[in-house]
């Protein structure tokens, strides 16, 4: 028989030491990974602050005081209503009416449809954020020598107006309105169709599908359909859901007679096929997470598989799938290429007031934006960016506030 001896002193020492030197070089390999994350998302935020801010040369194409004697921004919404009517074309100021009525219209929105339709601003040029501060001087004795008649401002492109202000042809006018109502009803479809049918898959698939040859299949399948690439979900939506299903989704049974079937339905399903595997497998890991201590428990004092599922699994394992599902919703929020498919519309400023009505979404909005020459649209683009972030952190930290709570409760 081998002998085995323990390793001497020396011997020892150095196997230790060889160890501690194999689990530094492990820590700072993790620690620059995570340094190489941190770097990369705050150059994307700073990068994308440093064209959401920054200073603007424009000039008024008619002067405000040939307009009205009063200041503009002393005038009344009656006065400004008043104004627009005399400025505005007799078909310009009726196609606007048709719109929103212009008397229901507030003296903010009659303020900026003044200063956009007759005053006319002209942007002249921007500089980023960060040229700005650091170049403040030079920009001045620049916009001086260059525009001497412009004003220079320091702009936030990103403002509670930019939020509540609906889509316009000029970026200085230019709001998410429409684009972020469009998202909103986007998640709120998605999660309507792929939050109970993932859940129930998953229900069924862990805990009442036996192994079986066509059950491996089903499973394979949906593991995979999770990697496909999501322009392939938005063919199976132009497929289904806009063409064959058209009466459906364009609310032609329901009455709607000013519609086809690209509307906000459409995208909104296609994004819940699109989550659905997602939605699934998480769903399933979080079943699956659950001590079958817990089943047997709940089978000893004689609860069916459905008793046991419902009072027991489900309450466990809830934080998990809310937490999965919103992540997964996460990812519909920040698609493109199937709304593009199924009809997104890259320039519309009616917001969608049914599941009936066309749309657009966030991502479309900064794609069109960053897609036009203009400076001013990219800086607009920027700020939308921005919006976008926000709205996909503020699902995170639902995701973690819901698994939080839940987790106290169960």
């Amino acid at each position: 028989m081998a002998k085995y001896t323990y390793p001497q002193s020396q011997d020892l020492q150095n196997f230790v030491n060889a160890r501690y030197r194999t689990a530094w070089v492990w820590q700072l390999v993790f620690l620059s990974a995570l340094l190489i994350a941190i770097l990369s998302l705050s150059a994307l935020l700073l990068n994308v602050a440093d064209g959401a801010f920054g200073y603007v040369v424009y000039e008024f194409k008619k002067d405000p005081a040939t307009v009205s004697e009063t200041p503009l921004a002393e005038l009344t919404q009656p006065q400004l209503l008043a104004l627009l009517q005399e400025n505005l074309s007799k078909g310009a100021y009726t196609k606007l009416d048709k719109e929103s009525p212009m008397e229901k219209r507030s003296r903010d929105e009659l303020y900026n449809l003044l200063i956009e339709r007759v005053i006319q601003i002209k942007i002249e040029k921007t500089y980023n954020l960060f040229d700005s501060l650091l170049h403040a001087d030079v920009i001045r004795a620049e916009v001086a020598e260059k525009y001497p008649d412009a004003t220079l401002e320091f702009r936030s492109w990103l403002t509670p107006a930019f939020l509540t202000t609906p889509m316009s042809s000029k970026a200085e006018f230019a709001g998410v309105r429409t684009a972020l109502l469009g998202s909103l009803w986007l998640v709120a479809i998605a999660v309507a169709l792929a939050l109970p049918v993932g859940v129930g898959a998953a229900i069924y698939l862990q805990e009442y599908a036996r192994k079986s040859f066509i059950n491996n299949i089903i499973q394979t399948n949906i593991n995979n359909l999770a990697g496909v690439p999501s322009i392939v979900y938005g063919m199976l939506g132009l497929a289904i859901f806009v063409r064959a299903m058209e009466a459906f989704t364009s609310g032609a049974i329901f009455g709607v007679t000013d519609s086809n079937g690209r509307t906000v339905l459409s995208a909104g399903l296609t994004m819940g096929i699109l989550v659905l595997p997602l939605v699934i497998i998480n769903a399933q890991e979080a079943i699956k997470a659950v001590p079958d201590s817990i089943r047997q428990a709940a089978f000893g004092v004689g609860a069916t598989r459905w008793q046991t599922v419902w009072h027991h699994v489900l309450p466990s394992a809830m934080p998990g799938i809310l937490t999965g599902s919103i992540l997964a919703m996460s990812r519909a929020v920040g698609e493109t290429a199937p709304l593009i498919i199924v009809g997104a519309s890259t320039f519309i400023s009616i917001d969608p007031a049914s599941p009936f009505s066309k749309f657009t979404a966030l991502p479309i909005q900064v794609y069109q934006w960053t897609a036009r020459a203009q400076a001013e649209f990219h800086n607009i683009a920027a700020a939308a960016i921005l919006v976008l972030l926000a709205l996909l952190l503020t699902l995170n930290a639902t995701a973690i506030f819901l698994r939080n709570r839940l987790q106290k409760r169960f």
